[in-house]
Order: C-alpha cells, then sequence, then structure tokens
C-alpha cells in the first residue's frame, strides 16, 4: 500500500475524530448540563422537602403545648377546688411538661427568624402565666381557698393567657402558611425534574444513536434519574403519611377541647355553687355576731333610758348618770358601724401619739364593765415612756377585743393580765417585722388555750369557735390588718389547758418630754358655735327623723323649715325667701340629695348645703356632693353646730370656688 492509500484512512481517521469530536464535545457538555440541572431540581425538591417536614413538626409541637396548658389549667383547677395535694403535684408536673414542650418548639423554630420573635413572646407569657398559675396554687396550699378561687378566674381573663393563645394561633398560622409556600416549591421542583427527564430522555436516543459511549452515558443517567424518581416517591410517601398523622393529632386536639370546654362549664358551675355556700355562710356568721353585739348595746341604751326616766324627778343626779350610760351604748354602736364599714373598705387609718400605758389604765373601767366582776384585771405597766404612733380608737377596739376572747376563753372566771414592755428586736425575730424598738403590748389569760389547728387559722376573717350568734370571727382578723398596717408584728402563744397570750408589736415612736406630756392630755370637747340665727331647710323622707332634726336644729338657736318630700325643695325655698341653708338627707325614694340640689333653679344654686348620710359609701363618692360639706349620722349636737357652722361659712361651692367634701365624725 502506497503512501496516498495510507493517507485516505488517516484522514478519514481524522475526521471521524473531528466529527466525533463536534458530536462527541456537545454531547458531552449537554449530558454535563442536563446532570447538572437535574441533581439541582433533585436538590430543590430535597429541600422543599425538609421545609415541608420541618412546617409539620413545628404545628405539631405548637398544638402539643397548646394542648398541654390547658391540660394543665384544668388541673389547676380540680387542685384549687379539691385542695388535694396529688392533683397539685399532677399540675406540676404537668405544667414542666408544657415548658419542656415550649423547649422543643424552640429548639425547632432556631433557624426561623421569622419564628423566633413569636416563640420569644411567647415564652415570655408562658413564664408570666406559670407565675399567675404558682401563686394560685400556693395559695390553695396554704388553704387560702376563697382568694385562689378569685385569683383562679381573674386568671381566666388575664392578658397573659389570651398572650399565649394569639402566640400559638400566629406561629400555626405563620407555618401553614409557610407550608403553602413549600408545598407549591415541591410542585415546582417536581415540575422542574420531569422535563429535565424528558430532555434526559432524547438527548439519550441522540447518544444511542451516535455512540454506544453515549448509550452508555445515558443509561447511567437513566439508572441515577430512577433513583432519584424512588427516592421522591418515597419523600411522597412519607409526606402522605405525615399529613394523615396531622390529620389525625387535629381530630383528637378537637376532641380535648370539647372536653376542656365541658370541663370549663362544669367548673364555673362549681365555683358559682361554692360563692354561694360561702356567701351564704359568712352572711349568717356575721348577721348572728353583729346582732349579738348590737343587742348588747341596745340593752344599754333601752336600761338606761328607762332607768332614767324612773329617776328623772326623784334624783337628777342618778338619772344624769343613767343618761350618760345610754350615750356611751350609742357612741359604742356608731363605731361598731364605723369599724365594720372600715373593715369592708380597709379605711385608711388616722394614726397620732398614744401612750400605752396610759392608754391600757385608761380602759380599765370599761373592760371590767365588759367582761365581769368575776375576772381578775391585773395591769403591768412597763413601756415607760415610750410612745407609739397608731390610731388610738382602733388601738382600744383591738385591746377590747382580746378581753371579750380572753374572756369567752376563761368562762367568765380567771385572771386576765394586760401588760406593756420595751422590746428590741432584729429583723425577722417576729414574724415579718423589721428590726428596731417596739413596744410590746401583750394580753394573756388563763383560759382553755387553743389547740394547734384552731392556732393555724385564727386569723382568717369569719372563722370562730364561739357558737353560732355569738361572734362575727372578725375580730382578731381586724385585728391583724391593723397591726399589719401600723408597720407592726401580731403573736399567739397558747397550749390547750395553759391559756393563751396574745402579743402586739408596734414600732416605737420617739418625742421629747415635752410631746408625751401635750400627748396625756384630754382633748377638748368641741364648742358649741355662736351663729345668729338662720333659717334652715331640713329635707328629710323619715318623720322621727325630720322630728329630731328639727328638735335639734331649733335647740342650736336656727330656724328651722319641714320639707318631708325633695320634690318641695323649690317650693319650699319660693315660700321661704331667707333660707340661708339647705340640711338634707342623701338616699330618698324617687329622688336622692344630689339629684335634688343639681335640679334647683339657677337662682337657688348659691344657697349653701349640708348633706347628712348614714351610708359611709356615700361620702368615699365625694364628686357626687359638687364640694358640698357632709355629715355622717349619728352626731352630736355639737358636731351638728359645728358643721351648720362650716357649711354657712363656705357658702355654696359656685359662689367662692369648689371646696372638697369633708366627713364630721361624731366623737365616742
Amino acid at each position: 500500500m502506497n503512501e496516498a492509500d495510507e493517507d485516505v484512512p488517516r484522514g478519514r481517521r481524522v475526521v471521524r475524530r473531528v466529527l466525533a469530536v463536534l458530536i462527541g464535545l456537545p454531547l458531552i457538555i449537554a449530558l454535563c448540563a442536563l446532570l447538572y440541572f437535574a441533581s439541582m431540581a433533585s436538590r430543590d425538591r430535597d429541600m422543599a422537602l425538609n421545609e415541608q417536614r420541618h412546617s409539620f413538626e413545628v404545628i405539631t409541637l405548637a398544638n402539643q403545648l397548646d394542648a398541654s396548658i390547658a391540660k394543665a389549667e384544668t388541673t389547676l383547677a380540680r387542685y384549687v377546688i379539691s385542695t388535694d395535694p396529688d392533683i397539685g403535684r399532677l399540675f406540676q408536673s404537668q405544667w414542666r411538661e408544657a415548658g419542656a414542650e415550649l423547649d422543643a418548639l424552640t429548639r425547632a423554630t432556631r433557624r426561623s427568624p421569622w419564628q423566633r420573635a413569636a416563640v420569644v413572646d411567647l415564652r415570655e407569657a408562658y413564664t408570666d402565666r406559670g407565675k399567675t398559675l404558682s401563686d394560685i396554687g400556693l395559695r390553695t396550699t396554704y388553704d387560702q381557698k376563697m382568694g385562689a378561687l378569685s385569683q383562679f378566674h381573674k386568671a381566666g381573663k388575664a392578658e397573659n393567657l389570651k398572650h399565649i393563645n394569639e402566640r400559638l394561633t400566629s406561629i400555626i398560622r405563620a407555618e401553614n402558611a409557610r407550608l403553602a409556600e413549600r408545598s407549591t416549591a415541591v410542585n415546582l421542583a417536581g415540575d422542574r425534574s420531569a422535563r429535565a427527564n424528558q430532555t434526559y430522555q432524547l438527548v439519550g436516543l441522540v447518544i444511542l444513536v451516535g455512540s454506544l459511549c453515549a448509550a452508555w452515558a445515558a443509561m447511567a443517567a437513566w439508572a441515577d434519574r430512577r433513583n432519584v424518581r424512588r427516592l421522591a416517591d418515597a419523600e411522597m410517601i412519607r409526606a402522605d403519611m405525615l399529613e394523615a398523622a396531622v390529620t389525625k393529632r387535629t381530630a383528637q386536639l378537637q376532641d380535648a377541647n370539647i372536653r376542656l370546654k365541658q370541663e370549663a362549664a362544669d367548673r364555673a358551675a362549681a365555683e358559682e355553687s361554692l360563692r354561694q355556700m360561702q356567701k351564704m355562710e359568712a352572711v349568717g356568721q356575721l348577721t348572728g355576731g353583729i346582732a349579738h353585739d348590737f343587742n348588747n348595746m341596745l340593752a344599754v341604751v333601752s336600761g338606761g333610758l328607762e332607768l332614767a326616766r324612773r329617776k328623772l324627778h326623784e334624783n337628777p343626779t342618778t338619772a344624769q348618770r343613767h343618761l350618760d350610760n345610754a350615750m356611751e351604748g350609742a357612741n359604742r354602736a356608731s363605731a361598731l358601724t364605723r369599724r365594720l364599714l372600715a373593715f369592708a373598705r380597709a379605711e385608711p387609718l388616722l394614726p397620732a401619739a398614744v401612750d400605752p400605758d396610759a392608754l391600757i389604765r385608761d380602759m380599765v373601767e370599761l373592760i371590767d364593765r365588759t367582761i365581769g366582776d368575776q375576772i381578775v384585771v391585773s395591769l403591768e405597766p412597763s413601756a415607760s415612756g415610750w410612745a407609739i404612733f397608731v390610731d388610738r380608737h382602733q388601738l382600744e377596739n383591738a385591746i377590747l377585743n382580746l378581753c371579750v376572747n380572753a374572756r369567752d376563753a376563761m368562762e367568765g372566771k380567771g385572771v386576765l393580765t394586760i401588760a406593756t414592755a420595751q422590746a428590741t428586736l432584729a429583723p425577722g425575730e417576729v414574724g415579718e417585722c423589721r428590726g428596731g424598738e417596739y413596744i410590746r403590748l401583750s394580753v394573756k389569760d388563763s383560759g382553755c388555750g387553743m389547740e394547734p389547728d384552731v392556732l393555724q387559722r385564727v386569723f382568717e376573717p369569719f372563722f370562730t369557735t364561739k357558737p353560732a350568734g355569738q361572734g362575727t370571727g372578725l375580730g382578731l382578723s381586724q385585728i391583724f390588718g391593723f397591726v399589719r398596717q401600723c408597720e407592726g408584728e401580731i403573736r399567739i402563744l397558747s397550749e390547750p389547758g395553759a391559756g393563751t397570750q396574745v402579743e402586739l408589736y408596734l414600732p416605737r415612736r420617739a418625742m421629747t418630754a415635752a410631746q408625751i406630756a401635750e400627748m396625756g392630755s384630754a382633748p377638748a370637747e368641741p364648742d358649741m358655735t355662736d351663729l345668729p340665727p338662720t333659717r334652715i331647710l331640713v329635707v328629710e323622707d323619715d318623720p322621727r327623723v325630720l322630728s329630731q332634726s328639727m328638735d335639734a336644729i331649733a335647740e342650736l338657736g336656727h330656724l328651722p323649715v319641714a320639707c318631708p318630700q325633695p320634690s318641695e325643695a323649690t317650693t319650699m325655698l319660693e315660700r321661704y325667701d331667707d333660707v340661708g341653708l339647705i340640711v338634707t338627707d342623701v338616699l330618698m325614694p324617687g329622688m336622692s340629695g344630689p339629684e335634688m340640689i343639681a335640679s334647683l333653679p339657677e337662682r337657688f344654686r348659691s344657697i349653701p348645703v349640708l348633706f347628712v348620710t348614714g351610708y359611709a359609701g356615700d361620702i368615699e363618692n365625694a364628686d357626687m356632693f359638687e364640694g358640698h360639706q357632709v355629715l355622717r349620722k349619728p352626731y352630736t349636737l355639737a358636731v351638728l353646730s359645728r358643721s351648720i357652722s362650716d357649711a354657712i361659712g363656705k357658702g355654696a361651692p359656685g359662689a367662692n370656688g369648689s371646696h372638697r367634701s369633708e366627713t364630721a365624725e361624731a366623737a365616742e
């Protein structure tokens, strides 16, 4: 074979090589591009499926957390009602499980910036809610069932619960929206993968036609494509299984929600029934105790008046003494109503410097008359000039209540010791009092003492061991509140059969010798104010009260005009054009006193007004009196005279500026 013949096959081989390169290179490039886009589509699909699974996981965790919180609160409700310690521990366990589920939700959303802020807010609301529920549980543990029920009722409407529900709802809503986006992304990735498969088939055919090598590459790519499809199908099956699980769990949660609503309705009915029972029990105890106290005071008033009537002509001195006793009984009854109203309203104290030694000496006669002659009262004053800064009347009431309790414990016979002493306490040495100098005022009896279970409950309102009608159960609870308002402490030492000693620790007030001397002087009685005779319109619907008010005003030298109906006030003012003061009751049928004053014609609005009321709640609502003077029943002639003088002196608020409402208190 010559060189020319050899050059032809060589040329053909070169051509074939060039053609193979020109054909194979684009095919290889196309194959590589196809493989790249196929892998990208597979990766995008995998990422979309992973994100889809993550959304399902977050939704499941949020629903589980919602159910756990609701379950724990239901258990707490059962604990508050039953006070069963096992149920209380079950609530704590369930609340910790809810915390663990919240931690899992936090971990699941740590790479989700759109959920991180919501989960942080949810954790804050969960922590705040936990404090609220723990406080309710503590109240229940320490037998403060009423407070626990009240706080649990408020907790059902608390902002933290609403915030938790809103955060969980927003998290689930956001994940559902994200899940929809991710489902769309999965579908798009599937479409891209399908298009890549079609292109790959065409290229495979070309490769098969072009060369065996291309056919082999096509077979390999086809095998890879089949694996990708198999994986995609497996992921779809897993997604379907997960969707079925979510559907099943959602149905379970809906059933649980229905049960929780039913339990909440049952709990609300039980709470209402319990509140009604406790209310009726408290009303019965309070009515019996107050009736007992008022009967004693009315016996003093009626007995004193009857004896005074008998001795009025025979022995005026004795009659005067009986009248003084009746007046004292009336003052004690008035003081009782003020103490009860103060207890109901948490009325602020009126503190003043008090010498405890002089106080107990002044009370000896009252205590003797209260507890009877068969109890020996022993005084041991050792305060040695130390003073305290308290409400004197409240402290007297506290001591008298303790003496009455001691009398009942001794069954009317024994020794009662009232002592004062100086004490220097370290912080927390007695209860929760701060360190410093204190006066220890103690009341000790030789009675039966108290059992430990009774001693633990003595400060509970309405708790009493006395028979029905002989005690309200408010005495020690009032004393406890009074001592705490004075920044002091109370301690009770008692053993069965060994008597009881109640110790009041009140902070010492440092004073000069001149202040102590001034403190010991008795307050002067208010003087009758001398005023020129003034015509006064008296508006009162009760005929007896109207008659008494007319006589009292006439006794003070004024000219009273009776108005039995508030609707007749304008007519009476037009008839008597020289009225200088209107004295009106507050609560009257048809029209109240403030409403009557507001309805007067403008020409009568400059007349001064004195409101008279026997309901303490009226005095607290000062806005309705428009700055006019307020006098509280019962009152003495001196207080009435002073109130009339103040009202006339200030005039109408519209005439000389606005005045605040004042209350004239009758001296006990």
